[in-house]
């Protein structure tokens, strides 16, 4: 598995500026969507019932992140330094953009959701570079004492990563509330459509992404499906057992289950493909085949689990 899992590094994704700035405006128009549910009052509503959201938070920023790392330390024989990596991507990153809407199917908290959305977003300025910086070189502090081989220089450029995140999400995340704001009628109509518009757009990412190494990505398809199962179905566990250890209301927990299983790994890919950031020379191949299948496996498990949560309150006669 090891060995087959090393052919994927050398994969190189390239996009000439056009395409470059393409994704970039595109993500930034679904980050505008996302924002269009979020009102100023909100924020207000999270601190006057902190219990849930600070559960919620703490297993979206601390929680996945060290689950996440224990699982690469625990299966590191079997997997890639460069997978490994690309998992700590997904895992600091913030929730996905779908999250709310599967929330309200799996008959979750919707507006914990949204407010536990509207928090990750908002502090993924933050958040995902240090995040991503403190896991990823742990890691790599682990491998130079136990690993065989030496990892490939990888450095972790915090500053270009804020830099990204705040212009991809921080200006259309205040733009899009400043729209539900002053124009409610406008944000309304657009809220629905931008939702759906966010899954195709990551799809066509995936798509322009592997369309050069399809044949590569469907013959290891098999081993990076088995990893994004574990870790996302250990995401999802751990998002649940967190609610149920806090104490919440069913509603809360099915909410915190959907936001830690959901991750905005459209984000990472951004990330990936920017150059400043993951050089043409570094062979990360192995992190863009996990955090592009990550983005479409979490729609598959996240409308799994809300058909389970959904028949089970039917069951109760919810």
């Amino acid at each position: 598995m090891y060995e087959e899992l090393l052919n994927l590094d050398p994969v190189k994704i390239n996009f000439n500026k056009t395409g470059m700035d393409l994704l970039n405006i595109a993500l930034a128009v679904v980050m505008y969507g996302v924002a269009l549910g979020i009102k100023p009052g909100t924020f207000v509503k999270v601190f006057r019932h902190p219990k849930s959201i600070l559960a919620g938070l703490i297993g979206q920023w601390i929680v996945l992140p060290a689950i996440t790392f224990m699982l690469i330390i625990v299966f590191h024989k079997y997997i890639t330094p460069m997978v490994a990596m690309g998992m700590i991507l997904v895992a600091s990153c913030p929730g996905g953009n779908i999250s709310n809407f599967i929330t309200s199917i799996s008959k979750g908290n919707r507006e914990l959701s949204v407010s536990m959305s509207a928090v990750t977003t908002s502090c993924a300025v933050f958040t995902t570079p240090a995040n991503f910086a403190v896991w990823g070189s742990l890691y790599v502090r682990y491998l130079n004492r136990h690993a065989a081989e030496a990892l490939q220089t990888l450095t972790i450029p915090v500053y270009d990563i804020f830099v990204t995140v705040f212009i991809l999400l921080g200006v259309p995340l205040a733009l899009g509330i400043l729209t539900t704001h002053y124009l409610p009628r406008v944000a309304k109509a657009l809220n629905r459509p931008l939702q759906y518009l966010s899954i195709l757009v990551f799809i066509l990412m995936v798509l322009l992404a592997f369309r050069q190494n399809f044949d590569l990505f469907m013959q290891y398809i098999k081993w990076i499906l088995l990893i994004v199962f574990i870790h996302n179905g250990i995401a999802l566990l751990s998002g649940y057992c967190l609610g149920e250890l806090s104490g919440l209301p069913r509603a809360d927990r099915r909410a915190i289950t959907v936001e830690l299983g959901i991750q905005n790994s459209g984000l990472g890919l951004i990330l990936l493909f920017n150059p400043n950031i993951f050089p043409p020379e570094l062979q990360n191949g192995g992190m863009l085949f996990i955090t592009a299948w990550w983005g479409i496996w979490h729609i598959i498990s996240g409308l799994t689990i809300a058909s389970v949560f959904r028949y089970r309150s039917y069951k109760r006669g919810e």
